[in-house]
């Protein structure tokens, strides 16, 4: 059974910092790029980071993001973590993990082949 299932999420202050876990199972996560995503009810899908398959090489960023989130992956532990510092309470959502064979496709398009079914993060004194 395929399953891609997101931990770490929570209550932080603003400034604080949380690390995301995606535990993939049931397909080769190897040779998938793997998204992080975040959606609040109502509005539309945002990516948030990507991490190419294989080697991780390649990882891109949202521009809101940038210099604050690092995305990593452990093959061996079939993981990708979304490591978020100095959180801010815009940065407040559902986050989502996803897998796609294309990059690209994952990251332009918002489309994965799996995805998790969420983990909550509120930024908030």
């Amino acid at each position: 059974q395929v399953q891609l299932v997101e931990s770490g999420g929570g209550l932080v202050q603003p400034g604080g910092s949380l690390r995301l876990s995606c535990a993939a199972s049931g397909f080769t996560s190897d040779y998938y790029a793997i998204g992080w995503f975040r959606q609040a009810p109502g509005k539309e899908r945002e990516g948030v980071s990507c991490i190419s398959s294989s080697d991780g090489s390649i990882t891109y960023y949202a521009d809101s993001v940038k210099g604050r989130f690092t995305i990593s992956r452990d093959n061996a532990k079939k993981a990708v973590y979304l490591q978020m510092n100095s959180l801010k309470p815009e940065d407040t959502d559902v986050y989502y993990c996803a897998a796609d064979r294309n990059l690209w496709r994952l990251w332009r398009l918002r489309s994965g082949d799996y995805w998790g079914q969420g983990t909550q993060v509120t930024v908030s004194s």
